[in-house]
């Protein structure tokens, strides 16, 4: 009986789907373009039916099987950490990386005043763990023609102090991770790649980005590759490293039970950790100062939904973003007026946009006014440069460089969409719209 009704339920999910959520068709100039947005079906309605029928609130079953999943994407054996956001994930990487379990590892955790290098055109939550662990930021410039900071700008700020590093592969275009986790290694230091906007991009013949690192992370907001509507995750090969991310998403805790599980060491009052008494509970026992930062089993299922269509929107996006190169080179109106972001040598991105910069004349306010009154979204890279914002200004930290290029992309650099909802019809008018606003100005 409980079965049969469940199996309604499902069933009247799909035709609610289909009924209520189908996409409108494409009218120019009266249909908005977003930037950026989620693409869904009747399939991820149907993940969070069940998972809603199930009354698990927290992590569960499709938590346990997407962090699964997700890992095996990335081609480890290890599982990934699901949280609750892509920020949350960057918090968590980075703050495992001063969590005292680490010593355990035979490993020396970060201290107040050692530094972590990182790119000045950054989004905030690249940074912000950085600061609120009481460690330095060392900001260094970016390369125009990718928007990635170069490997030997990165060794360049090295200095005595340096114990990390984390960049983010700037809108699905890789920054050479491989050469750098290479030199990481060769110093010492630690490599996190912030793969928030990266799913699916690959160093040729090396692997996936988010492989090299001693962590990546990505997010799942719904702009990115695939939605769980709020949720990110941390990777990591390393099942040690894995454990520590773990401990801080989960209060600090040593205990790894499941929720709602008990004694899966099978020796939960046998411990003695700290000062404790010998046989305190293991499921109270804290060996990091961590957070609580789980998501939810109803956000895990919509993304084990959308993991399944990763590979088919990577290929959509790297569509979107070659038809529109191809309409703005070639344009005798554009080519000399918007110049595109290329990618890095080397590597297959995953665009999560399609980013430009207004050549010596061309005001970008007045590019993006247009297109915005025309119905094309823009963004610009994230905070610019972020030693202008004003959350920062009192802030310790240390430039190599004199960030020069980071300061034109804050000038005149800005973005459209490259989603999976963007089709043909969409890039002709993105494209005519484009040549609208140059020639307007």
């Amino acid at each position: 009986m409980t079965s049969s009704i469940r199996e309604t339920v499902i069933a009247a999910a799909r035709q609610y789907f289909r009924s209520e959520h189908r996409s409108p068709d494409f009218v120019a100039g009266k249909t908005f373009i977003p930037a950026a947005t989620k693409v869904m079906d009747e399939e991820d309605l149907v993940n969070l039916v069940e998972s809603s029928l199930d009354l698990w609130l927290t992590a569960g079953r499709f938590a346990r099987e997407f962090e699964k999943e997700l890992a095996a994407f990335f081609g480890m054996k290890t599982s990934a950490v699901l949280v609750n956001s892509g920020s949350s994930a960057n918090l968590c990487a980075l703050s495992s990386l001063g969590a005292p379990m680490l010593e355990t590892m035979g490993q020396k955790p970060l201290l107040p005043g050692d530094e972590v290098i990182t790119a000045a055109a950054a989004f905030p939550t690249t940074v912000n763990p950085i600061l609120q662990n009481g460690w330095v930021p060392v900001f260094i410039d970016v390369d125009s023609r990718t928007l990635n900071s170069l490997p030997e700008a990165v060794m360049a700020a090295k200095s005595p102090r340096t114990r990390a590093v984390i960049l983010a592969h700037t809108l699905g275009n890789p920054f050479r991770a491989d050469l750098l986790a290479e030199w990481c290694k060769k110093e010492n230091l630690f490599l996190i790649e912030d793969c928030c906007d990266a799913l699916g991009a690959q160093i040729i013949d090396r692997g996936n980005v988010g492989t090299f690192g001693h962590y990546a992370t990505a997010s799942f907001y719904p702009a990115h590759h695939i939605t769980m509507g709020e949720g990110g995750a941390v990777i990591s090969a390393n099942a040690k490293l894995r454990r520590v991310a773990e401990s801080l998403r989960d209060w600090g805790r040593d205990c790894w039970c499941e929720p709602g599980q008990d004694n899966t060491c099978k020796k939960r009052f046998c411990w003695q950790l700290g000062d404790l008494p010998y046989g305190y509970d293991h499921k109270y026992t804290y060996s990091n100062i961590g957070y609580n930062l789980k998501a939810t089993d109803m956000q895990a299922a919509v993304g084990l939904s959308q993991l399944k269509k990763l590979s088919g929107f990577v290929e959509k996006r790297r569509a979107n973003w070659s038809a529109l190169y191809k309409g703005v080179t070639q344009s005798p109106v554009l080519r000399n007026k918007l110049i595109p972001v290329e990618p890095t040598t080397g590597t297959n991105p995953s665009w999560f946009a399609f980013p430009m910069h207004c050549a010596e004349g061309l005001e970008r306010e007045k590019i993006t006014t247009y297109l915005e009154q025309h119905l094309v979204g823009t963004r610009l890279l994230f905070g610019g440069n972020i030693l202008k914002q004003p959350a920062y200004k009192k802030s310790s930290f240390r430039v190599v460089g004199d960030l020069k290029n980071t300061d034109a992309i804050m000038r005149d650099t800005f973005w459209i969409g490259t989603h999976p909802a963007i089709s043909d019809k969409h890039i002709t008018y993105m494209l005519e719209q484009l040549e609208q606003a140059v020639r307007s100005f």
